[in-house]
């Protein structure tokens, strides 16, 4: 019998390059990956290089920037291949030269600019550009038109940047791109560009700017360099900073898919060897960068789309981590290769499992978004929630030990599990101990919506890492004081967890915690008020509206996801939207006061309202469980306090705060 991802392992050729097998890796900003005249820092060489040699066929480099003068980027952000050619070709020659040994191929991708998406963080000193004096999406700005001047600038910047990626050994390039709302592609948008010069009007002249991109690298590097685009065939656009949800009618203001094929066959006419393919836009950018709330392989349409039109291979993303769903694709020709983004900033040898059959060994990316796109945004740094060692290869590399030390655990979410499998990694000798039945911790509840089924599959993936390695694990024990003492560990952990926050209402026999909801201890029953607005109560109210139960949620602040972590926007916004969507009614700047007789009295700014309700759920955050901690401070020489237990964040910290700590012991 053979193997049954075979097909996902055959060749696949773009212009001339011959590539090993059909899976890329998707372009992700590589923000802290530059040096600081352009090239690519240590950090970036080890990041992509890992990647390669974990398996993956084809490496394309997230966004390089071949201007910073007609639109400023603020050096040294992301690499620029034409800032110091020197230094990026040195660089870059060190990173291609370790890619190509593991047998992978590499294209740069290079940027036009962003225009009116460009990230206030990421922002220069200069005013935002785009085609027209068109708003600017995150500022309160009209952009500044281009002249035809700037235009024809950034296209021999291009030709230049292509020069000097072929030089540095990369084996194509990719073009950012008519993808996203970036500025390529507002030139494109006909509610973006309102000129009236031969940049504007008729689709060949908004797409005149990508055609000369592609004759002047051509021109600069010869015919059979290969070209790629990332390429958006619908835009999702209602408005300016408007978009639309999956199954929303609405009239499509952007990009629609007739034009989207129209174009398509323009830009293979033109000369793009490859369409990287997505949909969506800055003003509906959770297509474009899918949180846990989109369907798993939402770009397949399109992708299909494409393959039936154009004559190049075809790249589709899009949350295509499922190895039988990318299977299904390569095979019906919805798509020649897998691109995977975050899939790979979870688990870089990805690739290398599935060929080898080792699938529950692959760490699953949740979507959350947090450690990359949220940080991206927040602090201009790209990493990875589940994976603290993406983009820090080797500063965060393992330290094996030479003296094992004993180490008792006592807590099995994802704290006390990363700090056990690291520890293990390193030759420790880890002992954990959990109260409940299972490991994973709040991921249980968490998981417990349709929507987030990874955050089960993270939980899943740390109780095999445990076993695989052989770490003793104790389920349904709750540890005291005097069981850690009578242990005699050389160090131990607490990473006890959190307890959700509780207070009375009266009538509390109809009052549930979320987590209480969320793994069916309790019934809510059909109708529910849900109080706090957060991210857990807007979670929850969107799983139970989706099963049809009439939802409110009762907010004190003035909006909704207005505390906690810095989500990624796309995760933020989209479920912002999925609220009133599927009809959760919302109260904000209200607090309950009493509930009784099936009814919660909340005060509101228009006076006091009385909600007939089956159930009232307490979504108001949780408080740190460190008693075990208190109670053994003084008595234990090495002892660490760990996760939610030290304080309440999220699944990110407790996972990198676990890894450093278990990691330096």
């Amino acid at each position: 019998m053979g193997f049954k991802y075979e097909k996902l392992f055959t060749p696949i050729t773009i212009g001339n390059c011959r590539i090993k097998n059909r899976f890329a890796m998707a372009p992700m900003g590589p923000l802290g990956l530059a040096d600081a005249e352009g090239g690519f820092n240590q950090r970036g060489i080890d990041y992509y290089t890992e990647r390669a040699k974990g398996g993956t066929g084809l490496i394309i480099t997230g966004v390089t920037f071949v201007d910073n003068e007609v639109e400023e980027h603020g050096m040294p952000n992301c690499p620029c291949p034409t800032h110091n050619p020197v230094q990026f070709i040195r660089t870059s020659r060190e990173m291609t030269e370790r890619i190509h040994a593991y047998g992978a191929k590499v294209f740069l991708q290079m940027s036009g600019g962003f225009g009116r998406v460009t990230i206030p963080t990421n922002l220069g000193e200069f005013p935002p550009v785009a085609p027209s004096p068109i708003p600017h999406r995150w500022l309160d700005k009209t952009c500044r038109e281009l002249t035809k001047e700037e235009i024809h600038q950034i296209v021999e910047q291009f030709g230049k940047g292509a020069y000097n990626a072929k030089r540095a050994g990369f084996d194509g390039v990719q073009i950012h791109a008519v993808h996203e709302g970036y500025l390529i592609d507002q030139f494109a948008i006909a509610l973006f560009n309102q000129r009236t010069d031969e940049y504007g009007g008729s689709l060949e002249n908004r797409l005149r700017f990508a055609r000369e991109i592609v004759e002047e690298i051509k021109k600069t590097c010869g015919q059979d360099f290969p070209v790629a685009l990332r390429y958006s065939p619908k835009s999702f656009i209602k408005d300016f900073r408007e978009g639309a949800l999956p199954g929303e009618d609405f009239k499509e203001k952007g990009r629609d898919a007739e034009e989207g094929v129209e174009a398509a066959k323009l830009l293979v006419e033109y000369g793009y060897d490859a369409l990287d393919t997505d949909v969506g836009s800055y003003d509906s950018w959770w297509w474009s960068h899918p949180p846990m709330y989109q369907e798993k392989g939402l770009y397949r349409p399109y992708a299909k789309l494409m393959k039936d039109n154009v004559d190049v291979p075809v790249l589709c993303a899009g949350r295509m981590d499922d190895p039988d769903m990318a299977l299904e694709a390569v095979e019906q020709g919805v798509t020649d290769m897998i691109s995977l983004g975050r899939p790979l900033l979870a688990d870089p040898d990805y690739v290398n499992k599935l060929r080898a059959g080792r699938i529950s060994d692959i760490r699953p990316c949740i979507s959350c978004q947090e450690g990359c796109m949220g940080r991206i945004q927040e602090y201009s740094a790209l990493n990875c929630a589940v994976n603290p060692q993406a983009c820090r290869e080797r500063a965060s590399a393992l330290n094996p030990v030479l003296s094992p030390k004993s180490v008792m655990i006592i807590g099995g979410g994802v704290a006390g599990c990363e700090a056990a499998r690291v520890l293990a990694l390193r030759g420790h000798k880890p002992e954990l101990f959990e109260m409940g039945p299972r490991l994973g911790g709040n991921l249980l509840p968490g998981g417990a919506p349709d929507f987030k089924e990874d955050d089960i599959a993270l939980a899943d993936w740390f109780t095999h890492a445990l076993k695989q390695q052989g770490v003793p694990v104790h389920l349904n024990k709750k540890v005291t004081k005097e069981d850690v003492l009578a242990a005699n560990a050389d160090a131990v952990i607490i990473a006890t967890g959190s307890k959700p926050k509780l207070f009375s209402l009266g009538d509390d026999s109809k009052v549930f915690t979320a987590a209480q909801v969320l793994i069916k201890e309790k019934d809510p029953g059909d109708k529910t008020v849900i109080l706090g607005g957060g991210l857990v109560g807007c979670e929850t109210a969107l799983h139970l509206a989706q099963q049809g139960k009439q939802v409110t949620i009762v907010e004190a602040l003035d909006r909704l996801l207005a505390v906690g972590r810095p989500l990624c926007h796309a995760n933020s916004e989209m479920l912002e939207r999925l609220v009133p969507y599927h009809q959760i009614q919302v109260l904000t700047s209200s607090k309950a006061s009493v509930y009784d007789g099936g009814q919660l009295t909340v005060e509101t700014p228009e006076g006091s309202r009385k909600l007939p309700c089956d159930s009232v759920i307490l979504a108001v955050g949780y408080k740190e469980e460190d008693r075990l901690y208190k109670e053994l401070e003084f008595e234990v020489p090495e002892i660490y306090l760990l996760g939610d237990a030290r304080k309440v964040t999220n699944i990110m910290y407790g996972i990198w705060d676990a890894y450093e700590v278990a990691n330096h012991i």
